[in-house]
């Protein structure tokens, strides 16, 4: 049993193309994500990272490591479970422990990425080697508690006094949104939206909006501080144009800094999350390059192998934002060059939410901060470079470093 088939397909990302992913699709699109939404989201975005920008500031008097993957994960899980779940780390009563959802996000992204018996065979003999491994028992223990942890945050929506002071607008958060949409739709509607469905949608929202923005983060930082003339540059350039006595920065700062969009670019480039993209499948027979692709063919686009491409990057290895400076090519699936969202009707459509954070994340941490390896680690290539992951591509090792504050 895969995670995919555990929602019935009733989610975005693996939903087969048809008349049901069209409609949800749709949904997503301009209900959940559109500009206007996201841009109603940002007061939630600047008050967390608001929080985070205090937890650093309080640990860097104590000149100690901060783990800075732990805390971009901590943060996109909060901007994610406020945004989508209507549910706050910072309120009493959250149903599952912070770190516990880390691990469950980790460990759905491995088992969505593990090829299974059921994969390959199909049929009941797959189902049936899966049972005889054992291996499909940890992946229906952790769809349960995710289901589980889904159902509570409808219910919560559903009681009484929530009803009773339920006000549905458009900062509502996208579970209240999806339950008054199905409250509202009328019997002879074509698109039945239903409980299967919203949590479906929340499986794609919640997996892909806390791990990939917060795997960009750390990769970002990672890249800074192995590269310090980048590093410079940027830190040079946030103050002089944002000044010096800011108290927080706010989504108007981020469109004032142009270095910084060009290291996200050049992050993306090096790093995508999602190295392979999701897989698509042929719906006819096609020839590519003298290559017969028959129909219902799985196919594998490696975004990971793009971006390195010789042919198509100058030193591709190397971390050089300026190559964006002159560009024309952008990250939201026009050019193919840079796909780290994939293109065309399968791209992410949660895209504009992810970058916004990212983007205030990131500015954050260099506006305020300084950041010196820990101690025992003598230049920027001690810094272990090495990756983990199969679905997602991660640091394998936490990316710990000194804050020192400098505002």
């Amino acid at each position: 049993m895969t995670l995919d088939a555990a929602t019935d397909h009733k989610d975005i990302s693996f939903a087969q193309y048809g008349e049901y992913w069209r409609e949800i699709r749709k949904l997503a699109v301009i209900e959940l994500f559109s500009l206007k939404k996201v841009h109603s989201f940002k007061n939630i975005r600047e008050e967390e990272i608001g929080f985070m920008v205090k937890k650093v500031s309080q640990l860097s008097l104590e000149h100690t490591p901060v783990d800075l993957s732990k805390t971009f994960f901590s943060l996109t899980a909060s901007i994610i479970c406020r945004v989508a779940l209507g549910q706050n780390f910072n309120e009493s009563g959250f149903v599952i422990e912070q770190d516990r959802i880390e691990e469950l996000v980790r460990d759905a992204l491995v088992a969505l990425g593990t090829i299974t018996c059921s994969d390959l065979f199909p049929s009941g003999l797959g189902r049936f080697l899966d049972w005889l491994s054992g291996g499909h028992k940890s992946i229906n223990k952790m769809v349960e508690e995710l289901d589980a942890f889904y159902q509570h945050v409808i219910d919560d929506h559903l009681k009484p006094e929530a009803a009773g002071k339920k006000v549905v607008d458009s900062q509502a958060d996208i579970v209240a949104l999806l339950l008054d949409m199905m409250e509202k739709q009328g019997k002879k509607d074509y698109f039945q939206l239903n409980i299967s469905n919203i949590k479906g949608v929340l499986m794609d929202i919640f997996l892909a909006g806390v791990d990939t923005g917060a795997t960009t983060m750390i990769w970002a930082m990672t890249e800074l501080v192995r590269n310090p003339r980048v590093m410079r540059k940027a830190q040079e350039e946030i103050p002089t144009t944002l000044g010096l006595n800011k108290e927080r920065i706010t989504e108007e700062d981020v469109e004032k800094v142009g270095y910084l969009k060009l290291i996200i670019k050049e992050t993306f480039r090096l790093h995508p999350s999602v190295p392979l993209l999701l897989p698509r499948e042929t719906m006819s027979h096609v020839k590519i390059n003298g290559y017969d692709i028959p129909r219902k063919t799985q196919i594998h686009l490696n975004v990971w192998a793009i971006g390195r491409d010789p042919k198509r990057w100058t030193d591709p290895e190397e971390f050089i934002p300026e190559r964006f400076a002159n560009s024309s090519v952008d990250f939201r699936g026009q050019h193919f060059d840079l796909l780290p969202f994939g293109s065309g009707r399968r791209s992410c459509p949660g895209m504009p939410m992810a970058v916004a954070s990212v983007e205030l994340g990131l500015l954050s941490l260099l506006y305020f901060f300084d950041w010196a390896l820990p101690e025992g680690m003598v230049s920027e290539e001690d810094i272990d470079m090495e990756e983990a992951g199969n679905l997602t591509i991660v640091k394998k090792q936490p990316l710990l470093l000194v804050p020192v504050r400098h505002h």
